[in-house]
């Protein structure tokens, strides 16, 4: 053993380290714990004695003596009879605290610009019903609510959405079909894991959603860019590159960016497809509660009569995205795969939420929020469209529009000039995966007030000349 260090260190440097209030023992353990870990007390090193740190820092010798204790008991320090406590001659070593950069800086800070996507349509009456379902729900809170509950969800909530989706959106399903999922991205990530391999074939609309993207490259899937046209995703098109591909991700009610409505014919020939080659079709119905005219097409799921479609939504558009409620419903083939899968992921998905957004479908708050909502929705297109004069036609359905430009224009540039004003226009040429790339502007209208959004409008139309 080598000689020891016999340098007493000055720790009165600790004091103002060390909280007003608390536990003194404590405080002073975190200390020195601390000095150890970055190695400004190196190993080796003897600490003063309990009587003389207790006189430099003003503290009782009794915990001084606890602090030391409990350094030795869990290996920062060691006593020896006769000589005193000294540093371990092993212990983990820290980096210093370094000052905080711009890159920590939290993403958000402030309220989005007009025109910027996915931000959902507030309703006061909805936030302040959704506290009250809230507080009723800790008030009297379920027997299950201080256990482990069922990965697939709360059955109350899973028999809501399904008595919903068979009236909204003409989907065939019971409860034990469904799994809440904290989106639908989520539930995407969740289904693929669970039934596909990496290096299986998958469609995805181009132009397409860029988180859908992300998470079928992020699984190691290979991905086979299929055009969209006036009737939805092109299966014939599909079948020519990558016929044989093992699922196919679309948003056929309202195609993510380009907002075309996929027509029956394009519907049964996708379905058609699925069958012959044992396929998966993952529907995501993201906006369909926001149709303006008329009824919207039923969904793909419930004309499909050989179980081959995984239907995802969610309420982070129709309510707000804070919730992170959505849910996928599958074949029952798939079920136990999925759940398997889900229990080794996040086991089950949170009960408080759950339960208020049962109630509120069960008690007819949920349709009376969609009408208000969805009248609103309106209400921000229109002002919108009004002041791009002519740059866009007003889409039926969804929660955004596309502003078209000339095959040669540069979107990003006019994105990042509409950037500079305020707006938060997103480029359609980057959410293009083959050549040549469509251009527009991707415009999104929920979430602010039409008359912001008619200034918006009228920048962009002026920039857009």
């Amino acid at each position: 053993m080598g000689k020891n260090q016999t340098i007493l260190p000055d720790l009165s440097a600790l004091t103002p380290v060390m909280p007003e209030a608390g536990k003194r023992s404590r405080a002073l353990y975190t200390a020195i714990r601390r000095l150890i870990e970055t190695g400004q007390l190196p190993a080796g090193a003897k600490l003063p004695t309990t009587r003389d740190l207790a006189r430099r820092l003003s503290l009782s010798r009794g915990a001084a003596v606890e602090a030391y204790e409990v350094l030795v008991a869990e290996g920062f320090a060691e006593a020896r009879v006769g000589a005193g406590t000294f540093v371990a001659a092993k212990v983990p070593r820290l980096s210093p605290d370094m000052p905080e950069t711009a890159g920590d800086e939290p993403h958000y800070s402030g309220p989005p610009p007009p025109c910027t996507l996915g931000i959902a349509m507030a309703d006061e009456r909805t936030r302040q019903l959704f506290r009250q379902l809230l507080h009723r729900r800790l008030e009297r809170p379920q027997p299950n609510f201080y256990d482990y509950g069922d990965p697939r969800g709360e059955r109350e909530l899973r028999q809501a959405i399904a008595d919903y989706a068979k009236v909204a959106r003409g989907v065939r399903c019971h409860p034990g079909q469904i799994i809440v999922t904290s989106g639908i991205r989520h539930g995407l990530d969740l289904v693929m894991r669970a039934i596909l391999r990496p290096g299986d074939a998958v469609w995805l609309e181009d132009p397409c959603y860029l988180s859908a993207h992300a998470t079928v490259a992020g699984l190691g899937l290979a991905i086979v860019p299929v055009p969209v046209d006036r009737e939805g995703i092109d299966v014939a098109a599909g079948e020519a590159v990558g016929g044989k591909a093992a699922a196919v991700y679309c948003t056929p009610s309202h195609q993510f960016p380009l907002g075309v409505t996929m027509t029956m014919r394009r519907r049964l020939a996708l379905i058609d497809w699925a069958k012959r080659n044992g396929a998966w079709i993952f529907e995501d119905d993201y906006d369909s509660e926001f149709r303006f005219s008329g009824p919207p097409l039923a969904s793909i799921q419930g004309m499909d009569d050989a179980g081959r479609v995984i239907y995802l939504g969610s309420f982070s558009k129709v309510l707000f995205p804070g919730l992170r409620v959505g849910y996928a419903i599958l074949p029952e083939p798939l079920v136990g795969p999925v759940l398997s899968q889900r229990r080794q992921m996040d086991r089950q998905p949170p009960s408080l939420p759950q339960g208020a957004i049962a109630d509120l479908l069960n008690e007819g708050h949920f349709a009376a929020h969609l009408r208000r909502v969805r009248k609103r929705a309106e209400a921000c297109r229109n002002a919108l469209v009004e002041g791009l004069r002519g740059k866009a036609s007003a889409p039926e359905q969804g929660l955004h529009l596309i502003a078209g430009l000339a095959d040669d224009s540069d979107d990003e540039a006019l994105a990042a000039a509409a950037l500079k004003l305020g707006i938060g226009a997103s480029p359609l040429s980057t959410h293009c995966l083959a050549a040549p790339k469509r251009r527009g502007l991707i415009l999104g209208y929920s979430g602010f007030e039409p008359e912001e959004l008619h200034r918006a409008g009228r920048s962009l139309a002026e920039i857009m000349r």
